[in-house]
């Protein structure tokens, strides 16, 4: 991550993008929006001891999929794109 890109701001339009996300990911999982960013900033915090990430470009789902029994549950998908694998921990 270069220093152009901690400064930058984003504009209202990708902000207000970040925000519907994060309250149609709510309501799939049925937990508030507050719960989803705090999940959202642990996995991220997590992940980013090992590996730099484009905390830009991710993108985190809950959606709902069929058990092997047949029961819809809620199910978790990440898609963070990985810059690179640290070489120390």
């Amino acid at each position: 991550m270069g220093l152009f890109e901690l400064l930058r701001k984003k504009n209202s339009g990708s902000i207000a993008k970040d925000r519907l996300k994060l309250l149609l990911v709510s309501d799939r999982a049925n937990c508030s929006p507050e719960i989803m960013d705090m999940m959202k900033n642990d996995i991220v915090n997590v992940i980013s001891k090992y590996m730099d990430i484009d905390k830009e470009g991710m993108d985190i789902q809950i959606t709902q999929t069929k058990s092997d029994n047949g029961e819809t549950v809620p199910a978790l998908f990440a898609n963070i794109p990985i810059r690179e694998i640290k070489s120390k921990f």
